[in-house]
């Protein structure tokens, strides 16, 4: 074999007689797939999947200069990679093609590879934005809380799809099916895909007026139907709690059920819970706690009553269900790798080794986790060998009062308190 540069992998492809003339073939090179074409006794190699939907070039059409792709028709020159008919988005890399000893050699630089393509895909059909004020400030403009606008995207030429859903994942070809039908390959492969709202498997859930929070739409449309209603909400994690805050000017009544004895119980502990609980109350918000719903009842399609474990009865026109999120998580190996190659993992779906608790195995749905997992995701993709060494932090609002949480304190055994809870100002030590 030739010698390799530290900047390029070759590798022998083919025989120099396993192409004619106006033919062309997969290979693979380091990894990588590659088309590979013989036109007027010339080979040349350039990229295989076309730049519209991923679709694999060889299996288009060659006609002189120019592959047609399969699916719609996009055409690129074999020679240079250019993109040279629509409706492709981009030019393909076009690599060096030598012939020695009989043999077809193709080079593929590294720096090329290293500052490649970037694709963003979702199912949702808003740009990345901050979930976090979903809760908090409900009757919000979607515009509003975009964490960038297009431009960014554009201007780092980040590829964004939206309202595109993966499908599958072909680990071994190392292609991504979506739900259109179309593939992509990639070098690297993010899955940062959240979670979803939990709903209640009891009678009465497909009622009209009973809402889920997960997009800027839900939050729109539960500040509007609550305006002089009664709520009834389901859960007191720290996003049923804040909706219940956000509600309390705007209900005509606002009744929370928690199946624990207090709110926060499992995160912050029962003496926080009672705290916030008390701020709740005395601006009007009921409580039944140690308690679940068994059925939902209606009049005319909508919402009429709740129905508890306990007997009680509450009366609503509207329910919101927020009790937790549903997770399919993936263990993590170190510097967030799955344990597939190029596979990485991010977010709320991850659980991962936290260096401030010995490497123990975690799951952490927090927003500022989610944003280091993210840059550690992406030195490591650049070979860059980073651990993660964040500590979690989480902060919720409530009445005007925000509360914030450092650490990890799962396992705590004592609660050691500096100021009064009776002041709101207080700092709480977790110790184990």
């Amino acid at each position: 074999d030739p010698e390799d540069s530290s900047e390029e992998v070759t590798a022998a492809v083919c025989l120099e007689s396993e192409l004619q003339d106006g033919q062309m073939m997969e290979v693979e090179v380091g990894h990588h797939t590659v088309l590979l074409a013989r036109c007027q006794g010339k080979y040349s190699a350039i990229g295989n999947q076309c730049t519209h939907y991923g679709a694999p070039l060889s299996k288009g059409v060659i006609s002189g200069n120019r592959v047609r792709c399969p699916w719609h028709g996009a055409c690129f020159n074999v020679h240079t990679g250019d993109l040279e008919e629509y409706p492709g988005m981009d030019c393909l890399p076009s690599h060096k093609v030598k012939i020695q000893n009989s043999k077809v050699y193709v080079s593929i630089n590294k720096k090329c590879l290293m500052f490649g393509r970037i694709i963003m895909v979702t199912r949702d059909d808003l740009l990345p934005y901050d979930k976090t004020r979903l809760s908090k400030v409900m009757n919000v403009e979607s515009d509003s809380i975009l964490l960038r606008r297009m431009e960014f995207f554009h201007q780092y030429d980040i590829e964004v799809w939206l309202r595109k859903e993966a499908k599958s994942v072909d680990t071994d070809k190392k292609t991504v099916t979506f739900d259109d039908g179309s593939v992509q390959s990639y070098d690297q492969l993010l899955i940062s895909t959240g979670c979803r709202a939990k709903g209640l498997d009891v009678p009465g859930m497909n009622l009209g007026n009973v809402k889920m929070l997960e997009t800027p739409e839900d939050a729109r449309q539960i500040h509007s139907v609550c305006l002089g209603c009664n709520v009834v909400l389901v859960g007191t994690s720290f996003v049923g709690m804040e909706v219940a805050s956000y509600l309390i000017d705007k209900a005509l009544s606002i009744t929370v059920i928690g199946s624990s004895e207090m709110p926060y119980q499992n995160t912050l502990g029962p003496e926080i819970g009672k705290v916030t609980m008390m701020m709740l109350s005395e601006k009007n918000v009921r409580f039944y706690m140690n308690d679940n719903v068994t059925e939902v009842r209606g009049v005319d399609g909508k919402v009429k009553e709740v129905m508890l474990k306990s007997g009680k009865v509450l009366p609503a026109d509207v329910l919101i269900v927020g009790i937790g999120k549903f997770l399919c998580c993936v263990s993590l190996l170190q510097y967030m790798r799955t344990n597939v190659p190029d596979v990485f993992c991010g977010g709320d779906l991850a659980t991962f080794p936290l260096a401030m608790a010995k490497n123990q195995l975690v799951n952490i749905g927090h927003w500022q986790m989610a944003q280091a997992h993210g840059r550690i995701v992406a030195l490591n993709m650049l070979n860059k060998q980073t651990e993660l060494n964040s500590v979690p932090f989480y902060w919720t609002v409530l009445v005007g009062k925000t509360i914030r949480y450092a650490g990890y304190g799962e396992g705590y055994t004592e609660i050691v308190m500096k100021g009064t809870f009776e002041d709101s100002k207080f700092l709480a030590l977790y110790i184990k």
